[in-house]
């Protein structure tokens, strides 16, 4: 990537005073001639000084700082069931009732795999808030469905393929007051039952009381520091971040020069192979600088497999992760014990050329960051579930194995890096994506997930993920840790759904071919406004904070302003319910419904 390279500070310096003695020897010149024309007349030609023109960058523009705002928050009741068969059909959509299972009197059919039949809903809103929104859906096949409101794409799922009629939920979507239409487009002939609305109480039920601590024992005092800054503002603000692609921080400068900002965590990546660029000292020296210049450093792991077709695809390298797992305690032996085992049969060559490849890492790119007291925001063994099923694997060769098998590597670096080289350093950031993998919650301080939406939708809050998370995530602060777009802060407070930070990924997310910024995903204006809102923290402004500064957001917790929004006694009562319907004579529980929520199955965005 040819990324266009900005003036540094220091050359920048050794223009200014360029520019500065050239300005004073011009002004002498000048001094000088006037003089000398007083004095007596001269028949030699005056020659004009040369002076040299300097060429500077623009003044990057400073933006004033934008208050979190979004609609004021109203509390009422809920509870409104459409029946699809009695909606609007058209398209070749027909009510039928020959599967056995739905509610009211029957359902719609009639759907196929173009996705352009849809049936709409219209929904009077009783209150500006949060919704639960659920849909009765049946399907043979596994057929991915996509919700609108108002025109514009709110998220999609996919459905189950049992053939049963299942009620799937999406939680906390926010509906402003007043007639609202929601249609459903399927791909794929599924049966639909129902649309059912409820107001939200899951949005209330968000808990930012994490651990403050470092769960290894012997972490650093710059680590604790760290550790509790992050948790002690967590849901008060979300950090901004960014991937380079290398030392010269080329993205860390286009966003100053776009926003008059930079983000307060430099991300970057490592590569331990021998066919690496990145297993070299330059990131760790730009690590160093980061951190001088008053950062935060994170770093993940992109672990090309120890192995001759090596790679961090499972479908493109030759190794084996089952093949490697062992018994053996082997973290806290040294490089020689190790090959001894290896040597008597103790363990298999995978084994050996594993635990080679973290060594090779722990000593290469951590410990030099160790000894000068950094602490790291630590993400290896990354989207770990990613893919996965049984026949297949996963997308990484570390998560192809299956969930005990990640465990076990994951439990083994945690091991071999806190225990064996004493990395005090490491925040380790678990990415595995999926409850399914996730690991001891003493070996992991923050949980985090990559999210991409594409370039025809935006971030937003990404709310039913945040809530879903907190599900299976006890007591730990969430993070995005690579997205493709930034989060609209206004939003995700609104929301209730305040990332602890993000991580913008390189590449054609931040810029294009000649390196200037890339609108292709997040536009010049939205960069802005995620970089000077009250509700993010940027470089100068962390700065501040740990300096025992003060921001302009004070200590409002807008956390528990929604609160005690939804703390309020609820004075409306439902126009239409279930006992409209004759739901005690003729309900969905009396069929064995199950509640699905996004994150028990197949939510498609993750």
């Amino acid at each position: 990537m040819n990324i266009l390279k900005y003036i540094s500070v220091a050359l920048t310096a050794v223009l200014s005073v360029s520019a500065v003695t050239a300005c004073s020897s011009k002004k002498n010149v000048e001094e000088l001639s006037e003089e000398t024309s007083v004095t007596e007349e001269s028949t030699e030609p005056v020659t004009e000084p040369v002076t040299e023109e300097i060429t500077t960058e623009p003044p990057v523009e400073k933006y004033a700082e934008n208050p979190v705002s979004y609609p004021e928050m109203e509390h009422s009741y809920a509870s409104d069931l459409y029946e699809a068969e009695r909606e609007r059909l058209k398209n070749g959509l027909v009510a039928s009732n020959e599967r056995y299972g739905y509610s009211g009197g029957g359902y719609v059919t009639g759907f196929d795999n173009s996705g352009q039949k849809s049936v709409r809903f219209t929904f009077d809103a009783p209150a500006t808030q949060h919704y639960d929104i659920s849909f009765g859906i049946a399907s043979d096949m596994p057929s991915k469905c996509r919700v609108l409101l108002n025109g514009s794409e709110l998220y999609s799922f996919d459905t189950m393929s049992d053939g049963q009629f299942q009620k799937i939920t999406h939680y906390g979507v926010f509906i402003e007051k007043g007639t609202a239409i929601i249609e459903i487009c399927p791909q794929g002939d599924i049966m639909l039952d129902y649309l059912d609305i409820e107001n939200s109480v899951a949005v209330n039920n968000i808990n930012y009381e994490v651990n403050s601590v470092p769960v290894n024992p012997n972490a650093s005092e710059p680590t604790k520091e760290l550790m509790k800054f992050l948790a002690d503002n967590y849901g008060k603000y979300t950090l901004t971040g960014q991937y380079v692609t290398s030392p010269e921080n080329n993205e860390l400068e286009l966003i100053y020069k776009n926003t008059g900002q930079y983000p307060a965590i430099r991300f970057s990546v490592i590569d331990d192979t021998e066919t690496g660029t990145d297993v070299t000292p330059e990131n760790v020296n730009a690590c160093v600088a980061w951190h001088e210049k008053g950062g935060i450093n994170g770093i993940t792991w992109e672990w090309k497999s120890p192995s001759l077709q090596s790679s961090v695809y499972a479908q493109e390298c030759d190794f084996s992760i089952l093949n490697a797992m062992t018994e053996v305690d082997i973290a806290k032996y040294s490089s020689g014990q190790i090959f001894n085992l290896y040597s008597d049969g103790y363990i298999s060559e995978e084994c050996y050329k594993l635990m080679m490849s973290i060594d090779e890492v722990a000593q290469k790119q951590l410990m030099p960051l160790k000894e000068k007291g950094i602490p790291i925001l630590w993400r290896p063994l990354y989207d770990a579930s990613l893919g996965y099923d049984s026949e297949n694997g996963a997308v990484y060769w570390w998560g192809a194995g299956g969930a005990d098998a990640y465990r076990w590597l994951w439990n083994l670096i945690y091991n071999r890096f806190t225990e064996y080289y004493g990395l005090d350093n490491l925040i380790w950031v678990w990415n595995g994506m999926s409850d399914v993998y996730t690991v001891d919650e003493s070996t992991f301080d923050i949980a985090s997930y990559d999210l991409y939406t594409g370039t025809d939708k935006k971030f937003g809050s990404r709310c039913e993920q945040f809530m879903s998370a907190q599900k299976y995530i006890n007591n730990k602060i969430i993070a995005v840790s690579e997205c493709d777009n930034v989060p609209d802060i206004d939003t995700s407070f609104r929301d209730n759904s305040v990332w602890s930070f993000f991580g913008l990924w390189y590449g054609e997310y931040i810029s294009d071919e000649s390196g200037n910024y890339s609108e292709k995903y997040t536009t010049k204006d939205e960069l802005i406004r995620a970089y000077n809102s009250e509700g993010s923290l940027t470089l100068d402004e962390y700065k501040m904070l740990r300096e025992g500064g003060q921001l302009s957001v004070g200590n409002r917790n807008f956390s528990s302003e929604l609160q005690q929004e939804y703390t309020q006694p609820i004075t409306e009562t439902p126009e239409y319910g279930y006992n409209d319907y004759g739901y005690e004579d003729y309900g969905y529980n009396d069929y064995g419904y199950e509640d699905y929520g996004y994150n028990d199955y197949g939510y498609s965005e993750w």
